[in-house]
Parts: C-alpha cells; structure tokens; sequence
C-alpha cells in the first residue's frame, strides 16, 4: 500500500507513522522536515510546505496513492487545496475531523457519529464541520473518496493532558502539584471525559486505511474508558506521586475571566461538557480494534518522559499568577459571604 501522509510527526500522526514504518506499507510524508530525525530510513520525506500548492503539484507530479491523510487540514480552503491536488489521485483520503464538532450543548452525552454536529462556542470545531461538508458534497457529486476521523483528547508521551492550562501547555499545572500548590480544575470536577493514548488511536486509523467499508463514512476512534476530571488528576497526582490539592471553579466564570486562554471554546465547547463515546461503528469496520492503554498507565509514562527530558518542561509564569490570583479572587468572594451571615 502507497501511503502519504500530511504532516506526519505530530500527536495524533506520529503513532501511525511508528507503527507503519514497521509494515511493507510504502509511507511518505509530506511535511516541512521539522521533525523527522527520528524516523526509520523506509520512510520518504517529501519536504514542503503543503499551503505552497504549485510546489506540491510540482513535487507530486505523476503520483498516485491508495492513500492519502491529512492531519493538518483545519479550514476550508485546505480541504479545497487537497480536492484539487489529490482527486484522481487516491483511491482514498481521510481527513482528521474533531470529536469537537458535534453539538454543544449535547443532547445526549452518548456520542456516537450520528451526533450532530453544531459548536457555536469554538471557531476551530465550526472550521472542522465545514471541511466534512464540503468533502461530503465531493463524495457525493464527484466520487471524491473521502474518510472522516474525529478524534477527542488524545494525547502522547510529550505532553500533559488537562481541562484547565496556560498557553505554553500543561508543565506548569504540574509545577504547581509538585511545589504543593492547589491546581484549577473546572467545574466539581464529575464531568465526563475521555482520554485516548495516541497508540491505540493509531490501531483504529490503520484499520480504516484502504478499507473499503470506511468510503464515505465518518468515525470517532477513542478508548472506551471513560473518567471523571477528579479521576483524571488524581492519576496525575499519583504518577507524580504528589497529593492532589483541587480547587474547583465555575467553567462559566473561568471563560469570563481567562479570554486570553479560550475557554469558551475549549471549556464551554469542549471539555466542560460530559461526553461519553460508543466506538460501535469503527468496531464493525476494524473488527480487533482495542484500546489497552487505561489513562493511569498512559499518563504514567508521559510523566516519566517529560520529567527526563527538560526541553518539554515549557514554564508559564503568567498562567500561574492567573491561577493565584482566581484562587485568591473565589476566597475572597467566600469571605466576603461570610461575613454577611
């Protein structure tokens, strides 16, 4: 099988490019060539920046591919791009959607891809459903051969995964548990959520590549566990082997108080919400599909790398105040209360 991907190195992809370089799949990757040192010789770099299409068309000249996947695609115009690049030229493209996109607030936390899909709250999520429709239209009229993935949090061993953080990611969160500091968690913590390690993502996605049961169609790959906020930290708190120290905010009143982290749309339309994901459909296409990473046992081993490596322990200074003084902020609210009595 002739493969190209898009990108290819980042959180989501890099598991599949790991797990592919180890098959007699044909694997190129069509990137800018940031990250490939750690990629196995049998994989092709085709270096360029895919938003140069004249420069693609140029390097892809007389290509054809079983398949082709983008997971950088976020705007319309980059599905455009694509269609015009690869239609003709693949007997398959998948596009990585996000679990983001189905409607907020939800009818129902069972998601299955039957969900609508509505986010008046996150651009990014209204930027994804207008990538699927137009892709849908040129399957429908044209013959397009398209794949949809929508993906939630899925995470690797390069990073935390959190509800609440500042803009250089999760380390100062843990920073902050490790120093003994109350950490932010949104809500009462009771939500639901699900957690999915970027390698059993990847068992899922393979198994959709060149299978003809996935043309046309639209699949969620997630694990089956399911956890709470306060289950999710304190897995954290335990691999770091700290007590957890929670202080629970309204997610209403972070999003009114932190714009500058986006919280309307990752929090009120995303995380805030309690989601429960049925992977029935991706399980009838991709039968031995399995997620065996449990969260407590992934997040283990993310903690382990970014604790030995330095480079990934990004501090935010900014973001910690801000946690200080929201902190400070609900106590003194608490206080003043009191006083009333």
């Amino acid at each position: 099988m002739k493969v190209l991907f898009i990108g290819g190195t980042g959180t989501i992809s890099s598991a599949i490019t790991k797990q592919l370089e180890k098959s007699p799949c044909e694997l190129y990757l069509l990137n800018r060539g940031n990250r490939t040192s750690e990629l196995a010789p049998n994989v092709k770099i085709i270096k360029a920046d895919i938003h140069d299409e004249p420069l693609v068309n140029q390097l892809l000249e007389g290509e054809k591919f079983d398949v082709v996947c983008d997971f950088i695609g976020f705007k319309r115009e980059d599905v455009e791009r694509d269609y015009r690049l690869f239609n003709g030229k693949t007997r398959q493209y998948i596009f990585i959607s996000s679990a983001s996109a189905y409607q907020k607030p939800l009818g129902d936390y069972r998601i299955t891809e039957g969900t609508p899909l509505s986010n008046p709250y996150w651009g990014y999520s209204r930027d994804k459903i207008a990538c699927e429709e137009f892709l849908l239209k040129q399957y429908r009229e044209n013959g397009f051969p398209i794949t949809i993935v929508r993906p939630s949090h899925t995470y690797d061993e390069r990073s935390i995964p959190l509800g609440v953080h500042g803009k250089n990611g999760s380390w100062q969160v843990v920073k902050r548990m490790l120093e003994g500091k109350p950490v932010i968690i949104h809500g009462d913590g009771t939500s639901l959520w699900t957690m999915t390690h970027n390698s059993d993502f990847a068992k899922g996605f393979i198994g959709l590549m060149g299978n003809t049961h996935a043309i046309g169609q639209a699949f969620q790959i997630t694990s089956d566990e399911t956890l709470t906020w306060n289950q999710i930290y304190q897995s954290i708190a335990n691999a770091l082997n700290v007590t957890l120290k929670p202080y629970y905010v309204p997610s209403d009143f972070l999003n009114q108080v932190g714009p500058a982290y986006d919280f309307e749309g990752s929090l009120i339309g995303d995380k805030a919400n309690s989601v429960v994901f049925d992977n029935t459909k991706l399980k009838r296409a991709v039968p031995d599909f399995c997620a065996t990473t449990r969260f407590d046992q992934g997040v283990k081993m993310t903690i382990e790398h970014i604790l030995a490596h330095k480079e990934l322990q990004k501090e935010d200074p900014e973001f910690d105040q801000w946690c200080d003084k929201v902190i400070e902020a609900m106590e003194q609210a608490k206080r003043a209360i009191s006083s009333l009595k």
